[in-house]
């Protein structure tokens, strides 16, 4: 193909209105090619299913590209069959995150009204059965660690391998426990920063006074204690991202500086007059309404607007419907590989249970719920009776047994903890621990006893809580 004959099929799916945009509305993946495997154009399916940017692959070559186990085992246009039919194969890929996805590859070959072969079109569609969400990682509802298939999440699904592919800054928003997280993380690695750090800081965890050097560093005497220069967590994210979690707590005098850092990429460590340049993307998340602490005073709008130029929301769990299926079974499967456990699924009464509970903590209470009843499940299936007392004094489901009948299949030991409806599972679940603890006089054999639990499984929850 010459160089003209190129540049015109570029120009014409550059221009607006063209085949273009038809392609971009198929939930397939297409690229299309010339007779030497140069891609020429390749649609948005193409794009979230392999991660790359269709800006950057034009003009490159499918093998490097694709990167497809097929290429070098048989594919024609690696070898220039020039004569070639139709083929499809099932064939794996490495995406984006380095990882090996199975896909099915269809390779055509396009040809002249003389018969001669003047390109190729390549379709790309992912492997995974409809019905397979038990593996996030290669099944269709999962992304990374995130696990969904409501409208909510299959949106966020859908927009994260683009904006992974951007430099611009990212503001995440939802409530606790509801995975912002895990979806920064795995923005990062789907992003050509891969290789770089996720440096991640909570701004809430960390004093006012001890933040600004945490965040920007400091110079050796900058401060009374500061024997040495420290680089701080932008300067140690640098070629990568820095996650900043909880940026509602983040103080005014420090949204100053993150203000200045986006707009000029330039830190500057207390007590030191040399600046760092860091190539550094910034991620944030926060589960308060910024737009209400903008209004009180107590952040800057300035910010707001620098932050929001991409926003993602990550939906609460009770409004995810049958997610909350989707994802007791993930948790499911993942404890019992964990605990060497063969638990078949859950009895009706316990799956009306869990499905009704409101899940204040969100995903990440759902997933202590299920080890908590993988851990003290003693039969095939998980019963009622095998989940924590809090759960079964909660406002009670539509098609739940009977509080008299709840009451006496739930554990003994735990039942007897008084639960506040406003603490979460982790908060009762602590506080058993310390109440037993008192009892037993410090001694963590007898505590086990009394909670029911073995003496490892303590010991666990007392690492997980930091209970000394």
């Amino acid at each position: 193909m010459s160089e003209a004959v190129r540049k015109r099929l570029r120009d014409f799916f550059s221009q607006p209105g063209t085949l273009s945009g038809l392609l971009d509305e198929l939930p397939i993946g297409v690229a299309v090619l010339d007779k030497h495997g140069t891609i020429m154009h390749v649609n948005g399916a193409y794009e979230s299913i392999t991660g790359v940017d269709r800006k950057k692959v034009s003009g490159m070559s499918c093998l490097h590209v694709l990167r497809c186990d097929f290429c070098t085992k048989g594919c024609p246009v690696y070898l220039k069959d020039d004569d070639f039919q139709l083929q499809q194969v099932d064939a794996d890929i490495i995406d984006r995150e380095r990882k090996r996805r199975p896909i099915k590859l269809t390779v055509s070959p396009v040809t002249d009204d003389a018969g001669e072969q003047v390109g190729v079109v390549e379709t790309v569609t992912p492997a995974g059965r409809l019905n397979d969400y038990a593996d996030p990682e290669t099944g269709p509802y999962g992304f990374g660690s995130l696990v969904g298939r409501s409208p909510q999440m299959a949106k966020v699904f859908r927009m994260v391998p683009s904006v992974a592919q951007t430099d611009s800054s990212v503001l995440i928003t939802g409530e606790t426990g509801t995975g912002k997280d895990a979806l920064a993380e795995q923005m990062h690695r789907a992003s050509d920063r891969a290789d770089g750090p996720f440096v991640k800081v909570n701004c809430g965890a960390l004093p006012d006074t001890l933040l600004e050097s945490e965040l920007f560093g400091h110079a050796k005497g900058a401060f009374t204690g500061a024997d040495q220069n420290k680089p701080g967590r932008f300067r140690m994210a640098h070629g990568g991202t820095l996650f900043l979690t909880e940026l509602g707590d983040l103080p005014l005098n420090l949204q100053v500086k993150l203000l200045s850092f986006l707009d000029d990429k330039i830190i500057h460590p207390l007590g030191s007059n040399k600046e760092f340049h860091a190539d550094v993307r910034v991620i944030v998340a926060t589960h308060r309404n910024l737009e209400q602490m903008v209004a009180e005073g107590r952040f800057r709008q300035d910010l707001l607007y620098r932050l929001n130029v991409i926003r993602l929301h990550l939906p609460p769990l009770r409004e995810r419907g049958e997610d909350i299926f989707l994802l007791q079974d993930h948790f499911l499967t993942e404890f019992c590989t964990r605990f060497n456990k063969r638990i078949e699924g859950f009895t009706d009464e316990a799956m009306v249970m869990l499905k009704n509970y409101a899940y204040p903590g969100n995903v990440r209470e759902l997933r202590n719920l299920i080890e908590y009843a993988v851990n003290f499940c003693d039969d095939t299936v998980i019963d009622v009776r095998h989940l924590p007392a809090y759960l079964v004094h909660a406002p009670a489901p539509p098609r739940a047994a009977a509080p008299a009948a709840v009451e006496e299949a739930a554990p003994a030991p735990v039942a007897e903890v008084p639960v506040s409806g406003k603490e979460n599972w982790e908060d009762v679940e602590r506080r058993m621990i310390l109440d037993a603890l008192v009892k037993a006089r410090g001694r963590r054999q007898a505590a086990a006893r009394l909670l029911g639990w073995g003496r490892s499984t303590l010991w666990r929850k007392m690492k997980q809580y930091e209970i000394e």
